[in-house]
């Protein structure tokens, strides 16, 4: 009976040991990545993948729109609506909101569902590069675990310059650059104040807005997306 519990036992050890080395080098696999995008744009990020996944479910021949620019081909309106709008604190935190964390989970417990999300761009970042769009608490801690690898890696303003090249703006419209020919008609670089501000209000549901739609709630969001623009600080 021993000898049979001491087998299991180190069956059981060998099984954790073997889970902990796959672990390792699955966050190694995701750091040499990031290692390598600190100078080297990435071709696709995995939610571009899946989005294209999606559409060529309809149309096997849909394409996405993308084009990566240099973070000084993207105009300093834009980054500072972007940065006003998810991440009023991105020069100041780590990689997570703390703050914000905490007053979204007030207002969540206030209306006894989720209203209110605090995921930086760093966040964001790390779920649009690697992950899938599924609501888990494993992915959560996957998302942790790269945001974290990015702050260190890399600098904000590199951070700042993926996140702008690979946010989706439309239906398959992704980067700043796609996004500003395809709803304005002109390279990221000149996007003014109010065309930034308008970007910036779609982003968490820009496949619900067609080009210059407009709504009271999008009105209203733009407004303040506006008044804070002056102040949003960026790399």
């Amino acid at each position: 009976m021993r000898r049979a519990l001491r087998r299991v036992a180190r069956r059981a050890g060998y099984a954790l040991a073997a889970a902990g080395v796959a672990l390792l080098l699955v966050q190694a696999w995701y750091y040499g990545h990031i290692l390598w995008w600190v100078s080297h744009p990435p071709a696709m990020s995995a939610f571009m993948e899946h989005r294209l996944e999606q559409m060529r479910g309809t149309d096997p021949r849909a394409r996405l729109r993308h084009q990566w620019v240099p973070y000084a081909k993207i105009s300093d309106e834009l980054k500072r609506a972007v940065v006003a709008a998810e991440d009023a604190n991105f020069l100041e935190h780590e990689g997570f909101d703390w703050e914000a964390i905490q007053k979204a989970m007030e207002k969540n417990e206030r209306h006894g569902r989720v209203v209110a999300g605090a995921s930086t761009i760093s966040q964001q970042l790390a779920k649009n590069l690697f992950l899938s769009g599924e609501r888990t608490w494993l992915r959560k801690g996957q998302e942790a675990v790269i945001t974290a690898m990015l702050e260190f890696a890399m600098t904000k303003r590199r951070i700042l310059e993926l996140y702008l090249n690979f946010a989706e703006w439309g239906d398959g419209i992704f980067g700043a650059e796609a996004a500003a020919r395809y709803h304005f008609g002109i390279p990221a670089a000149r996007l003014d104040a109010s065309q930034a501000a308008w970007l910036a209000a779609i982003l968490p549901s820009p496949r619900r807005y067609a080009r210059g739609a407009t709504t009271p709630y999008l009105d209203s969001r733009i407004a303040t997306i506006r008044r804070y623009m002056d102040y949003a600080q960026i790399p």
